[in-house]
């Protein structure tokens, strides 16, 4: 499972990001840091479990059909939550951001779920891991940011856990392991284009805009079968099938929901290193469903990127922090 920025989908896999509503009375934004770490749990076991079925019915269903069906079907509970919180809007000024950022997006969720297919479970969630690091540097050449030592060693260390884990030149490598290491490329690519965005667009424009790209980017791969008989589309042959990948969708939808209103509930220094128990729910359910077992280099390299993804958002916070400390405080009008 990707990781959920402080976005939300992305995500991938990922996350929405909505506007924020209007705390009631005697409630202020962000100061119910237990409920949100709940839901940020409940989120990432939403999605785990999402990405091991999504696994589970991969030589089913070519990669392209599930990308569509695990947007068509999150329509539902993403459009009644932005309903009830008043955030829709179709409205946009900026249409060259949002197809940029609909084409990193479903790049990143095409790759992540392809590697379910190809990787075990435990082994694409822990290389998917490393979108943190991706986004750190390519936070410099496209959002112009200065990226001190800190991160910078933050970063070098996490690649060291990608390469414990891929053990390149060990006689194990999996060229395989290279596509949630470009799913994470695509996820840190569409975060910035997240980034931008955000100056000019609603979050619910972002997110309802996206859902819409990644259904038709989706659909659009169905012609695809007369290339090769491997992406031929196969249409659910039962109503267990059918279930299935309506439920594909319906735990999208609501894990995107549970992440907004954990980011709604606490900081994101708070709510964001949680997101990395996607890894030991991975290799839960990897062993319990899969029988797979992950291996020394495996969890160790996992918990290597872990630590250095908490210490980037930790620094990120930080640096947050200090620039708006730094911002002179707004000019007094002058005296009548």
């Amino acid at each position: 499972m990707p990781p959920r920025p402080s976005t939300a989908d992305f995500c991938a896999p990922v996350t929405i990001a909505t506007a924020t509503p209007k705390a009631p009375s005697g409630r202020r934004h962000q100061d119910r840091p237990v409920f949100g770490i709940i839901l940020i749990n409940a989120a990432v076991v939403v999605f785990t479990a999402m990405d091991a079925i999504i696994k589970s019915v991969s030589d089913i269903f070519p990669t392209g059909q599930l990308v569509f069906f695990r947007n068509l079907f999150a329509f539902a509970p993403i459009i009644v939550f932005m309903l009830t919180q008043g955030t829709l809007s179709l409205r946009t000024r900026y249409l060259r951001g949002h197809i940029l950022r609909g084409l990193f997006g479903v790049s990143a969720m095409y790759c992540y779920f392809l590697s379910y297919k190809l990787l075990p479970l435990s082994d694409a969630i822990a290389l998917g891991l490393s979108g943190p690091i991706f986004l750190t540097v390519l936070s410099i050449p496209f959002l112009g940011e200065q990226v001190g030592i800190r991160r910078w060693s933050a970063c070098i260390v996490g690649f060291v856990g990608v390469l414990i884990m891929t053990r390149p030149g060990a006689g194990v490598w999996q060229p395989e392991a290279l596509v949630p290491l470009l799913a994470a490329v695509f996820y840190a690519l569409a975060m910035i284009s997240i980034r931008r965005l955000t100056a000019t667009e609603q979050s619910g424009t972002i997110v309802f805009y996206f859902t819409v790209f990644a259904t038709l980017a989706g659909l659009a791969t169905a012609p695809l079968g007369v290339v090769s008989p491997e992406l031929a589309w196969a249409w659910p042959a039962d109503l267990t099938l059918w279930s299935v990948v309506i439920l594909i969708g319906l735990m999208g939808g609501c894990g995107q929901i549970l992440i907004t209103i954990a980011f709604r509930c606490a900081p994101v220094s708070v709510i964001a290193p949680f997101d990395y128990m996607a890894l030991v729910y991975g290799f839960i359910l990897g062993f319990v469903f899969f029988a797979e077992v992950p291996d020394a280099y495996l969890i160790v390299g996992g918990l290597v990127v872990v630590a250095s993804g908490i210490y980037i958002v930790h620094r990120e916070t930080v640096v947050a922090r200090e620039r708006r400390r730094a911002q002179p405080a707004p000019a007094l009008p002058p005296e009548a």
